[in-house]
């Protein structure tokens, strides 16, 4: 399966190297191997992360102009997954994604994306210039949830602006849900453009016959991953892969060295190291308990009153090819609270902490990470608040409908960067906004910078701030004020 050795981990290979030598540091980070370091934070961390907390040279490599170990442990990355280059991303994924958009956009040129892209998708157009031209998802109004892009979508989308330079993909969603990848890289590549994908939640797609198809096996020229959220990297820590002629490897290089520090950590680097030789050698067997585990809270969170976790009888919606299951989302409209307040009770009250909540669920992230007993105690404070706040009377939150995608009248780099004044979100419908709007997490614009504000959004808005949840974007944190385009 592998061309290379995956038990190997030449990057952490060479900083046990450098620890065991017993060296004496010259060389930044100040703390040198921790005797400067806060005596409290010191004996809360422990001593060995902070003697492979090193700066580079020779022995541990440079990640910027990797020749050696950091070099070595990419092209394993590589091999594991199936394409035919990887990079270390420790500026996340979202950095990673900025890298991809510009490594095949110019300033002026199309790129075509899905609405509920993450806003570092955002980030890297106002970096690039690029024009994006959006394409909504399916929506699922049960659950209250985006799914995939559609095939027929894409392709609609593509015939009406086949001057497009790239297509972008979201696969799978925050939520798990996969379209059909391979349809829409059979489609984009018709029309000779590379199809580059946010496979952020989707590391471990490759490893288990179980999950939905991953973006390079579908084909995809490009796709980032967020290796520290199912596999076992640290936080920050992702995979840029390259699978395609129609990419520049060395453009791609050149733009992650422009967008990532100089001083890169080799705590987080050595994680991805070991990570990846953790999914290549075991990845089969950790998954397949991680599923099972998954499937087993979804059919018992069926079985509470007032619960519903969708599974495969969604499989075949639109824009729904395939379910990681994995991912456990939770709705709780009938019992008439929001997915925010689920959040809060399961905080506050059980100190269980949810990856996210909107308005109508909470996430629950399956990884490698978890044990039966942790999830029958999710299950058991579900039962007793099911008991609390059940009632057959119970009225359903409603659906509130996304608001329709706005007209762009500014491409969002020329109006991020425009001068600007603040106004009332209330008094500023009609103008062109200056600022994001996002509901956060999982950070999916509302309002881009350059597109005019409506009042359905400003009513929107108003009602997820009634609801508790978190609005973002805006200079004011209060999101009373939004900068407007003079």
């Amino acid at each position: 399966m592998y061309r290379l050795d995956q038990s190997e981990t030449p990057l952490f290979d060479a900083l046990m190297e450098y620890v065991n030598r017993d060296t004496i540091p010259f060389h930044v980070p100040g703390h040198k191997k921790g005797v400067g370091m806060d005596n409290e934070f010191k004996q809360f961390i422990g001593e060995n992360p902070f003697k492979i907390d090193v700066t580079v040279f020779k022995l541990v490599d440079s990640l910027h102009h990797p020749t050696g170990p950091i070099k070595r442990a990419q092209q394993l990355a590589a091999d594991a997954y199936g394409s035919d280059a990887a990079f270390f991303s420790i500026h996340g994924t979202s950095g990673a994604i900025q890298s991809m958009i510009m490594s095949v956009v110019n300033s002026g040129d199309k790129l075509i994306i899905p609405r509920n892209v993450h806003k570092s998708v955002t980030a890297g157009i106002i970096l690039s210039g690029a024009i994006p031209v959006y394409m909504q998802p399916a929506l699922n109004k049960r659950v209250g949830i985006a799914q995939g892009v559609t095939p027929e979508t894409v392709e609609d989308t593509l015939k009406k602006h086949p001057d497009a330079k790239a297509v972008l993909i979201i696969n799978p969603t925050y939520y798990g849900v996969a379209t059909d990848i391979k349809k829409i890289s059979d489609i984009v590549h018709s029309y000779d453009i590379p199809l580059i994908v946010d496979e952020a939640h989707g590391p471990h797609l490759g490893f288990n016959d179980n999950l939905p198809m991953s973006a390079i096996e579908a084909g995809a020229d490009m796709c980032a991953q967020s290796t520290h959220k199912i596999i076992g990297a640290l936080t920050q820590c992702s995979l840029l892969h390259v699978c395609s002629e129609r990419i520049d490897i060395n453009r791609v290089h050149q733009v992650l060295s422009l967008l990532q520090t100089t001083s890169p950590s080799y705590i987080l680097m050595a994680s991805l190291d070991c990570a990846r030789r953790q999914i290549a050698l075991w990845g089969k067997e950790l998954l397949d308990k991680s599923i099972e585990l998954a499937n087993y809270v979804r059919y018992e969170i069926n079985n509470i009153k007032g619960f519903y976790c969708f599974g495969e009888e969604i499989v075949g919606n639109e824009g729904v090819t395939a379910l990681d299951p994995t991912k456990i989302t939770i709705n709780c409209r009938e019992l008439g609270i929001t997915g925010y307040d689920l959040d809060m009770i399961l905080s506050n009250k059980y100190h269980i902490q949810m990856e996210l909540s909107d308005l109508y669920n909470v996430l629950a992230v399956g990884s490698f990470g978890d044990t039966k007993e942790a999830m029958d105690t999710l299950l058991h404070a579900l039962k007793e608040i099911s008991t609390e706040y059940y009632v057959k009377e119970n009225k359903k939150s409603d659906f509130l409908d996304i608001p329709d995608i706005p007209k762009q009248i500014k491409i969002p780099r020329d109006a991020f960067n425009s001068p600007k004044k603040p106004l009332l979100l209330k008094n500023s419908i009609g103008m062109i906004s200056g600022e994001f709007l996002m509901a956060y997490p999982p950070g999916i614009p509302i309002l881009c910078p350059g597109e005019e504000i409506t009042k359905e959004i400003v009513d929107y808005v108003q009602k997820l701030k009634n609801t508790g949840l978190y609005v973002q974007g805006t200079e004011d944190p209060e999101v009373e004020y939004i900068k407007v385009v003079l």
